[in-house]
């Protein structure tokens, strides 16, 4: 445990914040990673990203620009193999120093067309693009649902999360602030991302309890209700989307 001591007692610069919400008062959040050794996983993201170290309350926050990454452990290490979830996308400006530091770690890669794909530790794919005029080092750019009906997966995001679908795009996608989600088609039903090495990815929303109410009336089901976290700091909610995405909401997760 001494490595997730070190990080919980380490203080750094908050420089990369999540960004500011839409008109909906939604912007992306975190990813949520549940392992059997966390202590690994947090080794090769801390090692690869570079990210800087935010707290809330116990919990640490690797930030990423437009995302937070926790990691925790867990009972299974089921990966992104038949997940509704299949893989998270990160624009890195330095595609060749990236690809040095995943074969320190031994994480297996594929490299494709400046396209790299690598599977971290408990099963967990994590996709790499170039992009030179990147600001920063690294940022989040998406999430990869497989999903048997990409339109409608796409309009229930514009619809419930004031996301905007994304035209010219192979597969059906929507942008929220921080990044996008893309939905690429499956001929059949992926398995829910719960209980999974990538268990879920958060949202981060202004007036949360508002915000629930209005999704409920408008005929979403929670899994569970919106309710405040003191000793993190912030308040919660989570839900599944109609592909099996788990996805929790929070609102005061942005800043920490």
């Amino acid at each position: 445990m001494r490595w997730l001591f070190l990080l919980a007692v380490f203080t750094a610069p908050v420089l990369a914040e999540l960004p500011a919400p839409n008109a909906a008062g939604v912007s992306f959040g975190q990813i949520q990673l549940r392992v059997r050794d966390a202590n690994a996983q947090m080794k090769v993201w801390t090692d690869v990203l570079a990210p800087q170290l935010g707290k809330a309350g116990p919990m640490v926050l690797l930030k990423v620009p437009g995302i937070n990454v926790i990691i925790s452990n867990s009972e299974t290490d089921a990966g992104s193999d038949g997940s509704a979830l299949n893989h998270i996308t990160f624009a890195v400006k330095d595609y060749a120093d990236i690809k040095t530091k995943l074969k320190k770690d031994k994480v297996p890669m594929k490299d494709s067309n400046r396209h790299l794909m690598a599977t971290f530790p408990a099963g967990i794919r994590v996709e790499f693009i170039e992009d030179k005029n990147l600001p920063t080092p690294v940022a989040f750019h998406h999430l990869q649902l497989a999903v048997v009906d990409p339109e409608g997966e796409r309009d229930w995001y514009v619809k419930h999360f004031g996301a905007v679908a994304l035209p010219d795009q192979a597969n059906f996608a929507v942008s929220l602030p921080g990044g996008e989600i893309h939905f690429v088609k499956t001929a059949t039903p992926q398995a829910p991302t719960r209980g999974r090495a990538l268990d879920h990815f958060g949202l981060e929303v202004k007036g949360l309890e508002a915000f629930c109410k209005n999704l409920t009336s408008d005929g979403v089901t929670l899994n569970f209700e919106y309710h405040e976290l003191p000793r993190f700091g912030f308040k919660a909610a989570f839900l599944t989307d109609p592909a099996g995405a788990y996805i929790e909401l929070t609102e005061g997760l942005a800043g920490k």
